[in-house]
Order: C-alpha cells, then structure tokens, then sequence
C-alpha cells in the first residue's frame, strides 16, 4: 500500500473559528451564560433573556449596561478581542467573568448574530449583522441605552452539532438553571425570562434572600441557617439549609467565588463534612454560599466553561469553609421535635423534623437549670428537688454561665409560690428514666436527652482537641493494671501509643505482649480501665474494616464509644446537670459521632392532644 504523506497547513479562519467554538459553546445554555455574563460585566441593573424554541431558534439577551461604541461593536466579535485584560499579569487578578475574547466569536461563528448597542453619550445605536457571505454589515439607528444580542439558528451550519441537541424540554431545563444561577449571584439586578412569548421569571432586584425566595420558594426563609465569617484573608457568606430539608440530589448546591458560580469538589466536600452524621445515607445539604477571596489566590483559566477553578491551598479554603459552616450549624436550635403518629406503623424514623422558626443563638428552648432555680430560695429547692446541702452548695459555687444563655443578673428572690399550678408550670425539672433518658422540662414541653450518646458526643470532642492541643492529662492509678494481650493488639497498641497517651492513658510496653496501665483519661471510671483499653482497641480496628477514618477521628470514636457512660449507670442529680451543660457546650450537640441523635423534644401541644385538652 502507498504510503502518501500529507502537508501541514493552516487552516481557515472560518474552520478554525468554528473547531474553537466547540469549546466554549456546545449547546444553548452556554451562549446564555456568556451573553449575561456580559451584560453583567457592562454594568447592566436590568437584564431580559427571550428564548424560542429552546434556544435552537433564537436567543436575545438585552440589557441596560455601558453599551459599546461603533468600533467596539466591531472589535467585540473578532476572536481574542476583549477590553478586559491587556497583559500576562492580568490573569491573576481576574475580576470580570469574560476575559478571553472568546464567547461572541464563537457564537457568530455557528450562528446569525445581530447586536444592537448604544452609549449614554452617542445619539445613535450601532447595529451589526453578518451577510449571508459572512460579510459584517454596519447601520446605525434608534436604541435604548444598553446592548442587545441576538442569536439566531444556533448550529444552523453546523448540523453535526445541532443534530446532538437534546429535547427542548432538556435544552430548555438546562437554559433556566444557568438563568437561575445567574441571577442568583447578583441578587441586586432585575432579571426576566420570557419564552416562546410567555414570561416565566420576573425577578426584582432585593437582597439574597429576596432573590432566593423568587428563585426556590417563598417560605424558603423557614429552611435555612444564614452564613456569615468575614476575615482579612477570604469572605464566606449565604445560606445552608436545615437538616430537615436535606435534598437527595447534589443539583441544589450553589457556590460562588468572586460572585462567579463555579464547581469545586472540595467546597461541596468541606460542607457535606459539617453536617456530619446529621446526613442520612444519600442526603445532601442544600446551600447558596458566596466566597470572597483575592483573585491572586485563584485560578480560573482552567477550562473553557470557567466552571472549574483551583486554589493555591485547597487545605486552608476546606478548613474555612467546614468551620465556618459547623460554626453556623451550632448558632442554631435544631433539636427535633417529635409527635406520635396515629398512623399505625410500627417503625418510625427519628430524624430532625418540625423545626420552629428560630433566630441565630435563640437558646431558650433548653434547659436552663440555673437560671431557673435561682428564682425560688433554698428551702424551696431542698422541698422540690430534695437537695442535699452538698449539692446546694456546689451548685452556689458554679460561676460559669451556661455556654449558650445570656443569664439575667442575679436577684435574690424569697416569695413563697401563690398557688399549686404556678408551682408546677414554672418549676424545671430534670430526672433519670430507667437509667437511660435524662428528662427535662423546657419552654416548648419536654426535652429528652440520650445519656450514653450524649457523653459520646462529650468525650468524642474532647478526645479530639485533646489530641490538637498535645497536652496529655492522664489520672494516675494507686495500682497499675496489667494486660495480656494478644500479639495483633500489643501492637496496634504500640502504633496507637502517642494518641492514645493524649487522650490520658500511660502505658508501659513489656516483654511477651503485656502492657502496663500506669494512668487513664480523667473521664474514665478506674474500675474499667483494662475492658475500656481493649474494647477501644477491638472498635478503632472494626471501624478501620467498615469506615474510611483518619486515625484521630477513628480513635476518638472509638474511644467515646467505649469510655461513655452504658445505659443502666445511675447519674444523680448533679451528674445529669453536668452532663447537659457540657452537652450543649459541644459543636455538634444533636447527633452522637455515630449518628444517633441525642435529643428530642416533645412539644406540649402534643400532650394537650393526648389527653383531650385541645
């Protein structure tokens, strides 16, 4: 067979037009996103997208920006013609969403483009067009201040192209999303959609929240935490959702960087991680987050959709984002609350449901026991909660407030109680059912705490600033236990040994797989210790099989798990109150680290209709 060789050659500005216009246009909805983000980058505060058929027949963004002279118009629709950066150095300071020259290009390369645009101080508006010989037509005419772009037959000369559109109804799904993002990162501009003659979205300019509402739902409001950190360095602000309206799809995450909407994998990741084990198997947060940070910091020339960025410490921009997001999940009650079903099943889910409406670091709807008792006097006291004066005492010693209430000052009270019933309504109670569930009366009803999986949550957070702070505390034993174990756990005991000596143990290593416990956690009961060190072994080694753990986040479960009071220890009163102070002073006081929730609440109301008083 010959063997014939073939010539390099350049090929054709219209061919290598249209090979370029493959990448940054590849179906409606991108000649959408870069016609607004043009719009957006004039200046514009009113913004009209008019689609027919999809997208496939025309496609006119018009708006109220800068507008552009006659030789701008000119220049705008030759490739690599941009007035928005002029040097290599530009790059790393990208502000405005267009910089390549690119978009208008393309798009008038498979497509019958035709922009109309006039200056505040031109009399006339610049219209072009191209000729059905791809000659650029000029003419000049009456126009609104502003620009239009006109978009017509997308692909019409490229049928291979046009030929793997989708359905209108997905062309047409695809166009709204963008529009919907779009207007979502610039809540302050008007925004209207209109297709096939029909308006669809008519969004006013407002505040975030305000466009949010017009883009989602009207009671939006009632599902979200607001987020805000301001630092020197980088800006997180918007919202999250509560964990009882957590979505099954990823499709309603929204972040923006530099108000550009973008797709980060580790942004996604750093949020879903706060949740924590809020989110049941296939769940996923809703959010709308907006990130400021210095366009030095950030690349976003990484592909022809800018959708992609990447950042000069993707460690720092994860460590943010997951603390601020786990900060703002603890600014809020989310304790559920639960009614009884009539509805005849047996198994029911328990899982945060009926929110109320409440404000950032609202924490009255918990027990406030202090707070409470210093309303009556001690005789009271010792005649309601049957105190003994040790109790009494410790309790006039504690000084520190409650980590989430705001106390009143301090006024000595000696009123006897006027009747019966005022005695029950406003006296606080707090008690042990079964030696399992801590009982406590709260302003909405009835608050029910998890004993075993509250203390977990305690010692799972102590055990991992124990393990930050490098500053072992160990109680030491007046006599050390001896261990025999076998060979696999003398060793992952010796690899586990600098943890596990922050978290308070001080062991020994002797010969023929004995280790030595000559201290122990200051939480651990000592007549545990030798089962607790093996249990927390036989766990953190379950969790390496079924978990993919870090080796702190694995041993602080473990050791939570195994080290928590068991149900059926008996707390007594002083205990319990404890208990329930250190609880609410973690970050994440609903759910133990395994996912079990901790508390529930059950409203009044819901008694009232168990015993017919509604």
């Amino acid at each position: 067979m010959e063997n014939k060789s073939k010539k390099i050659k350049i090929l054709p500005e219209n061919i290598a037009n249209k090979i370029a216009a493959g990448e940054v246009v590849n179906r409606p909805e991108s000649v959408v996103k870069e016609l607004l983000e043009n719009s957006i980058d004039a200046g514009a505060t009113e913004i009209e997208v008019i689609i027919k058929n999809a997208g496939k027949s025309l496609i006119q963004v018009v708006d109220n920006g800068e507008g552009m002279s006659q030789d701008d118009a000119l220049l705008c629709v030759q490739r690599h013609a941009t007035s928005k950066i002029s040097s290599v150095d530009d790059l790393e300071k990208i502000i405005t969403y267009g910089f390549r020259g690119e978009a208008l290009a393309s798009i008038a390369a498979v497509s019958q483009l035709e922009i109309k645009t006039r200056r505040e101080e031109d009399q006339l508006a610049t219209y072009i067009r191209f000729s059905d010989s791809n000659e650029l037509l000029v003419e000049k005419g009456a126009f609104q201040k502003g620009t239009s772009v006109t978009v017509k037959n997308l692909f019409y000369n490229v049928p291979a192209r046009r030929n793997f559109l989708k359905s209108n109804t997905t062309e047409l799904k695809h166009i709204i999303e963008t529009f919907k993002r779009v207007s979502l990162s610039h809540p302050e501009i008007s925004f209207k959609f209109y297709n096939d003659d029909d308006l669809l979205f008519d969004f006013a300019a407002g505040s975030l929240l305000d466009r949010m509402k017009s883009v989602f739902a009207d009671n939006i409001d009632e599902a979200l935490l607001e987020v805000e950190e301001v630092t020197d360095y980088i800006t997180l602000t918007g919202y999250v959702t509560k964990p009882n309206y957590l979505r099954k799809s990823k499709s309603d995450q929204y972040f923006f960087l530099n108000k550009r909407y973008v797709i980060n994998k580790t942004i996604n990741h750093a949020v879903f991680s706060a949740f924590e084990n809020i989110l049941e198997k296939g769940d996923y947060p809703f959010f709308v987050l907006f990130m400021e940070v210095d366009p030095k910091k950030v690349d976003v020339n990484v592909h022809p959709s800018k959708l992609e960025v990447k950042f000069d410490d993707e460690r720092e921009i994860y460590a943010f984002v997951h603390a601020v997001i786990r900060k703002t999940i603890g600014s809020y009650d989310l304790v559920p609350q639960v009614t009884l079903d009539d509805n005849g099943t047996t198994e029911q889910k328990l899982r945060p449901q009926n929110f109320r409406n409440i404000d950032k670091y609202d924490f009255s709807d918990r027990p406030a026991v202090e707070r409470e008792t210093k309303k009556y006097n001690e005789e009271d006291l010792r005649r309601l909660f049957h105190l003994d004066d040790e109790i009494n005492a410790a309790s006039a010693q504690q000084s520190a407030p409650h980590p989430f209430e705001s106390r009143p000052q301090q006024k000595e009270v000696t009123h006897r109680f006027e009747s019966t019933q005022e005695k029950e309504s406003e006296t606080p109670f707090i008690v042990l059912l079964h030696n399992k569930y801590i009982l406590s009366q709260i302003k909405s009803g009835l608050m029910i705490i998890d004993a075993h999986v509250a203390h977990e949550r305690i010692l799972y957070e102590q055990a991992l600033n124990s393990f930050n702070a490098n500053i072992p505390f160990s109680q030491h034993l007046l006599f050390p236990q001896v261990v025999d174990m076998d060979p696999a756990d003398y060793e992952l005991t010796k690899e586990l040994e600098p943890y596990l000596t922050n978290l308070g143990f001080t062991l020994k290593f002797k010969p023929k797989y004995r280790v030595e416990i000559i201290g122990i956690p200051s939480d651990l009961k000592t007549e545990h210790e030798v089962d607790t060190l093996l249990d927390i072994l036989h766990e953190y080694r379950k969790n390496q099989q079924e978990k993919i753990l870090d080796v702190k986040d694995n041993l602080a479960k473990s050791y939570s798990c195994k080290a928590a009071i068991k149900a059926g220890d008996k707390l007594d009163e002083k205990e319990m109150r404890i208990l329930v102070d250190k609880l609410f002073a973690t970050s994440m006081p609903y759910v133990c680290p395994h996912g079990r929730p901790i508390i529930i609440k059950i409203p009044i109301e819901e008694f009232d209709k168990r015993f017919g008083r509604t």
